[in-house]
């Protein structure tokens, strides 16, 4: 399988996969807070925090989905480096609130580092071979 095979299946999935858990947030946004990994989450009014995430997710997504189907790749490694930084964002802000360690390194930890690899790779298959040398 080539590079830019890999590169499309592992963006398509993150659009898929932080497009489906923002639009969790909007819509189901108690049921869903506690897959967070914080060991507790803002309920009544502040529940409202917990839509924002949601949005952020899902903005994050179509900017993600729109460079993917334009075929700006170069761009969408840089929005994937970009991105990851929410996720390692989301990560500590876990462990710095002593939720959950697992949830915190395995599930935003991981998604972080995989868009990290994703984005480079991205970066790597559309960098410039240099120009080949002409003959004297």
């Amino acid at each position: 399988m080539s590079l830019k095979k890999i590169n499309t299946v592992l963006a398509a999935a993150f659009v898929l996969f932080i497009l489906w858990f923002g639009t969790e947030f909007i819509l189901s946004p108690e049921t869903t807070a506690p897959t967070f990994g914080l060991p507790s989450w803002p309920s009544g009014d502040g529940g409202g925090f917990l839509i924002i995430k949601g949005i952020r997710d899902v903005v994050l997504a179509l900017v993600l989905g729109v460079l993917l189907v334009t075929g700006h790749r170069r761009a969408l490694g840089w929005a994937l480096l970009v991105g990851a930084l929410a996720a390692y964002g989301d990560m500590t802000t876990v462990l710095a609130h002593h939720g959950s360690v697992a949830t915190a390194l395995g599930v935003h930890g991981l998604t972080a580092t995989l868009m990290v690899v994703n984005g480079l790779l991205m970066l790597r298959e559309t960098r410039k071979a240099p120009a080949a040398p002409q003959p004297a």
